[in-house]
């Protein structure tokens, strides 16, 4: 979805409406119990705040009480100490006469199905589906963010839909996906709404996936944990200086993030977005591949993508594939099983091989799988057990 679509909040027809559909709930989804209200653009909400985007404020979880009148919240490591009207570095996160709210509940700025290899997710259920919902606001800054435009902005700010966490799981199960992905904005600043999809989506068989930077405090985290089944972190560098400078924040709370998924049982995935002079330095990858073979096991999947010029880094190249081939052998010699080369359609790295005997178990051309050699999980070549969420 480009950057126009966001902004007019246009939802493919396809997932709401087939031709016979249509003639039984216009505009609406329709479930074994009959019509669901309509997912609609709410124009005409923008309720107190002025300005395009439905925004309906409710008190939020993960805020604690100062002295006069403010409050800090406790989600994300930034603690942001809040006086009566002031919202938090995400922008979605207000002190309201002593009460933290949330204005991203219920409003989200981009639904759309996609493919589970876009997260990416290249170990859960190759070839299915996934419902990706995020709403505006993100709580890093990032020189090199891909979606700016709603997540480095107000929710007011952005044309949103009117859809409670109930209607999304509706919706997903309507569509027939296998999943529910909180992604492409930052999903730690619409906790509250992802925790209560995520919930619904568990008790109806769907799966729950989520794309994030990881920055967020451990024991919000670690509820959450509860309803997740995959994760993808953008770990999106291994120098504390570049995270500072060009993200925004620090890069530990991010390894942490990591360690804790792992260690609640999340399937987790890796994404390093590598910035030509910035973060490509050979001996820092080294380093970030150790530490993820030593701290979170060879069996991760670790997605190299490519940077391409945009937002406040427009004047740098985009990554050479010689540099994507470079890390990707630093990587495999430091012991990681599964190394993957992102936004290079065609490459080689973009398939699954048994580390076992080294055959081809996925093929992929972009997001389309051409060939499957799994079977219960494992290699059909050799058994060999391949991590991951395969049904």
């Amino acid at each position: 979805m480009d950057k126009s679509d966001r902004l007019r909040g246009k939802l493919s027809r396809r997932e709401l409406l087939t031709a016979g559909l249509a003639g039984i709930c216009t505009l609406g989804v329709v479930g074994n119990s009959g019509c669901i209200p309509a997912v609609a653009r709410r124009e005409d909400q923008a309720q107190e705040m002025g300005g395009l985007g439905l925004v309906r404020p409710i008190p939020a979880s993960w805020f604690s009480e100062r002295d006069q009148s403010r409050v800090a919240c406790d989600l994300c490591p930034h603690r942001c100490v809040l006086a009566d009207g002031q919202r938090s570095r995400c922008r979605v996160r207000e002190n309201r006469h002593g009460v933290g709210y949330t204005l991203a509940y219920g409003n989200p700025a981009l639904v759309q199905e996609d493919p589970v290899e876009r997260k990416p997710f290249f170990h859960v259920v190759p070839g299915s589906r996934a419902l990706s919902v995020s709403t505006a606001g993100c709580n890093l800054a990032c020189s090199f963010c891909e979606v700016w435009d709603m997540a480095l902005v107000r929710p007011e700010d952005v044309l949103a839909y009117d859809m409670s966490p109930e209607l999304v799981v509706a919706h997903a199960q309507v569509s027939g996906v296998r999943a529910i992905s909180y992604a492409f904005g930052e999903p730690v600043v619409f906790y509250e709404y992802m925790a209560d999809i995520a919930g619904l989506a568990r008790e109806a068989g769907l799966l729950n996936l989520i794309h994030t930077a990881g920055y967020i405090e451990p024991e919000p985290l670690r509820r959450l944990s509860e309803t997740l089944d995959a994760a993808n972190v953008d770990l999106k560098g291994f120098d504390p200086a570049f995270y500072r400078e060009y993200v925004g924040g620090e890069l530990q709370p991010v390894l942490d993030s990591l360690r804790l998924l792992r260690d609640a049982g999340v399937h987790v995935e890796i994404t390093n977005i590598l910035i030509p002079t910035l973060n490509d330095d050979m001996d820092t990858i080294g380093e970030m591949c150790a530490w993820i073979a030593g701290e979170l096991g060879a069996g991760v999947p670790l997605h190299f993508a490519r940077f391409y010029p945009l937002y406040r880094l427009a004047a740098l190249p985009r990554t050479p594939v010689s540099t994507l081939d470079r890390a990707r052998k630093v990587a495999l010699e430091a012991g990681l099983d599964y190394v993957y080369i992102a936004k290079v359609t065609g490459h080689d790295g973009e398939n699954t091989f048994c580390p076992g005997c080294g055959e081809a178990i996925i093929k992929r051309l972009g997001f389309v799988i051409e060939e499957i050699q799994m079977e219960d999980g494992s290699c059909r070549y050799c058994g060999r057990d391949i991590p991951g969420r395969w049904i």
